[in-house]
């Protein structure tokens, strides 16, 4: 009988100890899992991290360009602003200097009324960026040049403005209206 209660007790301890060693196991993996999780969470966060860090410097860098085309569509809107006001001006100014041409008495106060007005007209053109093309004794441009005769001159090398028929403007690199020439061939 004694060695039957030992027996039971020896399969109880084992029982016991079993039990003890599949709680410690299971803490044990569970420990682990949430180790394992938390490693697979931090890496999740890391990527994450670098996920919303590189979004977040794209974005930065969109919001700059927008600021820098933003400023920039300012400045030239600033410049053209007045593009429209300008060459309602130019035939203005092309009759100034019909009228100074037509003047033949220089000591005349109409000359020097219209010859004020001229400068002054001028003046402005320059504040606001307008300026005329030079063209006489230049190469043809057809970016800055509207050819409309041509004409073989002796000593001319071909393709050089020989006459300005009608002056030409450009407001800063934009060209309101080109100098209509005479080209030699």
């Amino acid at each position: 009988m004694e060695n039957n209660k030992q027996e039971e007790i020896q399969e109880e301890l084992k029982d016991n100890a079993s039990e003890e060693v599949v709680e410690e196991t299971i803490e044990e993996a569970q420990e682990e899992a949430t180790e394992a999780k938390e490693a697979t969470d931090a890496d999740e966060k890391d990527s994450k991290i670098e996920e919303l860090t590189d979004t977040l410097q794209r974005l930065q860098a969109e919001y700059a360009n927008y600021r820098r085309r933003t400023q920039q569509e300012k400045e030239t809107m600033g410049i053209y602003a007045n593009e429209k006001i300008l060459n309602e001006l130019i035939p203005v100014m092309d009759n100034m200097e019909r009228a100074l041409d037509a003047c033949t008495d220089k000591e005349d106060n109409m000359y020097k009324g219209i010859d004020m007005v001229q400068k002054q007209l001028k003046a402005t053109f320059e504040k606001f960026g307008l300026e005329e093309i030079n063209a006489d004794g230049q190469e043809f441009d057809p970016n800055l040049h509207l050819a409309v005769m041509q004409e073989a001159v002796d000593g001319v090398e071909p393709n050089q403005v020989v006459m300005v028929l009608q002056k030409g403007y450009k407001l800063n690199t934009k060209v309101l209206r080109p100098t209509m020439v005479k080209v030699s061939c």
